[in-house]
């Protein structure tokens, strides 16, 4: 089936950026259609608590806050479709295609915001304790894990990252890695070694994180890469620091991308390389990743396609094309 109707935005992701960009697009009376993805919410519809999200002193769950972003997106005539883009068609300054399943959608703006997942180790325990112990996001979740002992997982610039933040926290804070040798940056490392409640232990691997009687996490279970030999690691929290995969598949070759997977903007700007195509929140951030940086992001794509479309005028598709719905309509 394909709809008829060329819209004048469809924003692709519902999460912080998504629906942000929604909550602009509707005000400005541009009937935003968001393709929100079967799991919406992103990220913080798998978070706990929130507490560094502003105006909300007393902190919100993850979930409770993607239903406000989503309810006030919808308030003001957002339409949404709760399922996955499968494919897309994107042209450079002409009419863009959305499929979900067989069902085609079109629009003069498409605004990208599929976002970005964390790697995950895929061991025991590593869902289940998820918000009980195990994190994927230091900065968000450092502050919780005051006094305690805590690992983190990784070796790379984002754990070294993690490290040094949670550390402000933590009473010690061991980073595990797999090998000797680390792929961060050597400023990165050398602060992290600097800081005296850090210490790295390797090479270890993480083969389960255990729970406690109390049902959060106890101990990591990890294995010396190089002997076999098993030990347990006490800690009150883990941060699994391995990285983020950009939800970026489906459009890699249309938009440009970085080595990463990250779609590239104009920046300031939300523009990407083809015109009427924009791109925001973690799908191009690798470098803050914060609901706040997120939301912002979301700002900025729905005024950039809103400016596009005022200094555009609609191709001679889209004229016949509003000519056959009014006559269809009468």
């Amino acid at each position: 089936m394909t709809d008829k109707r060329i819209e004048n935005v469809i924003i692709v992701g519902g999460a912080c950026a998504g629906y942000t960009a929604a909550v602009y697009a509707a005000r400005a009376d541009l009937e935003p259609l968001v393709i929100e993805g079967f799991q919406w919410g992103g990220q913080l519809q798998n978070t706990t608590e929130v507490e560094n999200y502003p105006g909300f002193p007393e902190g919100i769950m993850g979930p409770e806050l993607m239903n406000r972003f989503r309810a006030q997106a919808e308030r003001f005539g957002t339409r949404f479709i709760t399922d996955d883009a499968t494919r897309f068609e994107l042209t450079d300054g002409g009419i863009h295609s959305v499929w979900v399943g067989d069902d085609e959608y079109r629009a003069r703006t498409v605004i990208l915001a599929m976002g970005a997942q964390p790697k995950r180790l895929g061991i025991p325990g590593e869902m289940e304790l998820g918000g009980r112990g195990v994190s994927t996001c230091g900065v968000c979740d450092g502050a919780f894990f005051k006094g305690r002992d805590v690992a983190v997982i990784g070796g790379g610039d984002t754990a070294m990252e993690d490290s040094i933040f949670v550390s402000k926290y933590a009473d010690r804070l061991t980073v595990l890695h797999r090998r000797d040798d680390f792929r961060a940056s050597m400023v990165m490392q050398d602060r992290a070694r600097e800081t005296a409640n850090i210490d790295f232990k390797t090479p270890f691997v993480p083969e389960e994180f255990v729970a406690g009687d109390d049902g959060a996490l106890d101990h990591v279970r990890i294995r010396n890469a190089e002997s076999g030999d098993v030990e347990e690691l006490k800690v009150g929290g883990a941060f699994v620091a391995i990285g983020h995969i950009p939800g970026s598949e489906l459009v890699a070759g249309q938009v440009d991308l970085h080595d990463n997977g990250y779609v590239k903007v104009e920046e300031p700007s939300t523009r990407t390389n083809l015109a009427g195509v924009f791109a925001i929140g973690d799908l191009v951030d690798f470098t803050y990743r914060q609901a706040i940086t997120a939301a912002g992001s979301g700002t900025r794509g729905a005024l950039d396609a809103e400016w596009y479309l005022r200094d555009t005028p609609p191709t001679d598709e889209e004229r016949i094309e509003a000519a056959e719905e009014a006559a269809e309509a009468v």
